[in-house]
């Protein structure tokens, strides 16, 4: 069955041989580097594209302390769940009364989502908290269903095995009779929980890829966020030439995928910390200077339009790599990327997109990188409209 965008098969893959994480191959219309050489721009080799190594999103290091690592922040104030559950309430369709809760901990939030008659799916990594949560499911035919699963493992591996608790979506999704909707429908599930504050940029990238991949739980169609985020990586994520010393490529990525909204501000210090063993957890000095920031609560909704005939979850790793190599050299001009980056004449791109070649790439909005990327890939002269390395050894580092 193909995945929810019609007319766009599922995308392929690589299994990972010698590390966790996941292998991606760049769609067609692509030549390795080392092709160059041999051939004219104009008549490139029709060698196959090279495998890119994608992010590493496996297990942390053993080396770190895993009590320290696994801890969780979670809401345990009521006054702001019932702030939560109300701004849910509102933004709630009557099409949708389905969340999928990441960690809810003490279940303080579950319970006020319940009071507003949702139907609520708790994925909760720490079996110590299972038990209350479960309980709080009694009377209520149905609309609380508890999993022990991390929404923040879904389809991750180490060493091609699954951890507990991690889990495959798919199987997941099955047991709980979600079922795939198309791309252009409405929102099929509504998902709500605090980015893990450790590891903040590895869950938003992770995010990224099974969402332009069309896997994980953006199979089942366009799934809306809802999520508590840092201060400092909210101002990342919402940048633009106006911000350039934060505009980066997550920044891009996020935009043109998804309409981002800010719902609330919530102190850092509204929120509880527990170790893995459900035991409340004192802050370190270092953790102290961040419990000054605020979290921002916030919606991210993917778009109708994000796929187009040019853009697809196939060819959706070349534009990753484009924008990678584009922030690489951020004060470079775009004309410069553009003669290194595609066979594709740079000046009738600039000419099509309706910039001049004095232009950046700070100052580029994120909608107008994706339409010189469309460019490109609508370019019908060309065989192979994309230059890439043979292999990108610093794309494991693409989300850090």
């Amino acid at each position: 069955m193909l995945g929810p965008v019609a007319g766009h098969p599922v995308r392929l893959t690589l299994s990972a041989l010698a590390s966790p994480g996941r292998f991606c191959i760049f769609g067609s219309g692509t030549v390795t580097r080392k092709d160059l050489p041999m051939v004219s721009s104009r008549a490139l080799s029709d060698s196959l594209p090279q495998p890119l190594l994608c992010p590493d999103f496996g297990e942390p290091s053993s080396c770190l302390p895993k009590c320290r690592l696994d801890s969780k922040r979670y809401v345990t104030s009521r006054k702001l769940a019932k702030t939560l559950a109300g701004i849910l309430q509102r933004q709630r369709k009557k099409a949708c009364k389905l969340f999928l809760e990441c960690n809810p901990g003490p279940g303080i939030l579950t319970q006020a989502l319940l009071e507003t008659g949702a139907r609520v799916i708790a994925l909760e990594s720490d079996k110590t908290f299972i038990p209350h949560l479960e309980s709080l499911g009694k009377n209520l035919n149905g609309r609380l269903e508890v999993v022990h699963c991390d929404f923040f493992k879904l389809d991750t591996k180490s060493g091609g095995l699954l951890r507990s608790p991690s889990m495959i979506s798919q199987m997941l999704f099955q047991n709980l009779g979600i079922e795939a909707r198309p791309w252009s429908a409405g929102v099929p599930l509504k998902v709500i929980g605090v980015f893990p504050f450790k590891s903040e940029r590895k869950a938003l990238w992770k995010l990224l890829y099974d969402l332009y991949s069309c896997t994980s739980i953006y199979r089942y169609g366009r799934v809306e966020l809802y999520m508590f985020i840092s201060e400092k990586e909210y101002q990342k994520l919402t940048a633009n030439p106006r911000k350039a010393s934060l505009y980066q490529a997550l920044s891009v990525l996020w935009q043109v995928a998804c309409n981002i909204k800010l719902l609330h501000v919530e102190p850092w210090s509204s929120f509880d910390v527990y170790t893995q063993s459900g035991q409340l957890e004192k802050p370190n000095p270092r953790e102290s200077e961040l419990i000054q920031q605020n979290l921002y609560f916030i919606q991210m909704t993917p778009r109708k339009n994000l796929f187009t005939e040019n853009l697809t979850p196939i060819n959706y790793d070349v534009f990753f790599h484009m924008l990678k190599q584009c922030f690489g050299k951020r004060n470079a001009k775009l004309i410069d990327h553009l003669s290194s980056l595609s066979a594709v004449d740079a000046m009738d791109v600039l000419t099509q997109a309706k910039k001049n070649d004095k232009v950046k790439i700070t100052n580029l909005y994120p909608q107008d990188f994706k339409n010189l990327f469309e460019i490109i890939e609508y370019s019908k002269d060309y065989t192979y409209k994309w230059v890439c390395n043979d292999i990108m050894e610093e794309q494991n580092h693409i989300g850090k």
